[in-house]
């Protein structure tokens, strides 16, 4: 099982999402920020380094929104949400193919990465 983690970003009564690069597996579809958590490094560690390494951000890593579990065909993730807040930098598409701010009302115009179906429910439950 593969450790991934993920940053829920919101601004007000929006919240980040990420458009995956065409040449990657699920290339082009939306999902969290995030990555895989690297031997010797916390949860908190890697989320803190994906997001410098793919937003040019620093965050801070605030508590857990929510875990799942997915089975892919190419691998099984155990994917942890964090709530998390940009605390210098601007996001720049340094890995992802886009950026947008979204709403819960808009969820539905935007395909995601499977793994984020929970997730997306959890959202639209609590905004």
């Amino acid at each position: 099982m593969t450790q991934v983690v993920a940053a829920l970003i919101r601004e007000g009564e929006r919240f980040l999402i990420f458009q995956r690069p065409a040449h990657k597996t699920r290339g082009l579809l939306w999902e969290f920020v995030g990555g895989k958590v690297e031997p010797g490094e916390s949860k908190e560690e890697a989320l803190r380094r994906e997001c410098r390494e793919e937003l040019g951000v620093e965050v801070a890593v605030g508590d857990v929104f929510m875990e799942v579990v997915h089975d892919y065909p190419d691998m099984t993730v155990e994917l942890t949400l964090f709530n998390a807040k940009i605390v210098s930098g601007m996001p720049q598409k340094l890995e992802h193919a886009d950026i947008r701010s979204i709403t819960v009302d808009e969820i539905d115009n935007y395909d995601f990465c499977p793994a984020d179906v929970e997730i997306l429910k959890k959202i639209r439950a609590s905004f």
